[in-house]
């Protein structure tokens, strides 16, 4: 756990509002993977901000990933597909090592870190590091890029959590694929005593058994997962700073 938000409710609210209103960028001077990383904009201010006092460093989180994160976040927000009661945004590392905690709940509105913890990656991704990703069914790897949760349910691993793909072509399968977040016994720390890697999952991202009630409960209905990968190939138009407002009535 971390420190609060800002100062209060009322606080909290506007800076959010603030954010998205004034989501174009004031001085546009460096642009890499899609983002914008000059210290001027509104943008890379805010976000900053949140990274520190959420103290996401300390944690491992790379502030150019949680940029990348939280610009979709905002972008997927003025869908109108995101949970109005929830602001919790995760994310998934994939250029880590699977021994590496590299998934991270991050509650925005409260602007601190609820978990970080492991989450394994698909069998045919890769051994201890995912290198291959697909959007094909039966493929059992790994998708990348941004997921918006759905409903949870009971099934052969205990609680679940659906996930629907946001990226045609790199994750828009997601759901006929049965790719959905759940618990398992070969993500813990045993296992990589035991292998020197965590298990691997059918294509889906698989948490500690023990973490998984609390997993699901805080990301189901309406919040944002994003799979990050290092890939030159990989786009997607939530992450674009100052997306086309069309994008809102999708």
């Amino acid at each position: 756990m971390r420190g609060s938000f800002f100062g209060g409710a009322g606080s909290v609210i506007l800076m959010l509002a603030f954010i998205t209103i004034s989501w174009k960028p004031i001085d546009r001077k460096v642009v890499k993977n899609n983002i914008v990383t000059d210290s001027n904009t509104i943008h890379y201010t805010s976000a900053r901000t949140l990274y520190e006092t959420a103290e996401l460093a300390a944690s491992g989180l790379s502030f150019v990933v949680f940029e990348k994160a939280l610009t979709g976040y905002f972008n997927l927000k003025n869908t109108g597909r995101l949970s109005e009661n929830k602001s919790i945004l995760s994310i998934a590392d994939f250029d880590k090592n699977s021994t590496s905690k590299r998934l991270w709940i991050v509650d925005l509105e409260q602007k601190k870190l609820v978990l970080n913890t492991w989450v394994a990656h698909g069998e045919r991704s890769g051994a201890d590091k995912a290198t291959f990703f697909s959007n094909t069914s039966e493929s059992l790897k790994s998708s990348m890029g941004f997921f918006i949760t759905g409903e949870s349910y009971y099934g052969k691993h205990g609680l679940s959590l659906r996930l629907d793909g946001m990226d045609e072509g790199f994750n828009s399968n997601a759901r006929k694929r049965s790719i959905v977040l759940h618990g398992a016994d070969y993500v813990s720390q045993a296992t990589i005593n035991a292998l020197g890697r965590l298990g691997r999952s059918q294509g889906c991202p698989a948490v500690p058994q023990e973490l998984a009630g609390t997993v699901v409960r805080t990301l189901e209905e309406g919040t944002v997962l994003f799979i990050h990968v290092s890939d030159q190939n990989y786009t997607s138009r939530y992450l674009v700073q100052d997306a086309d407002p069309v994008l809102a009535s999708k």
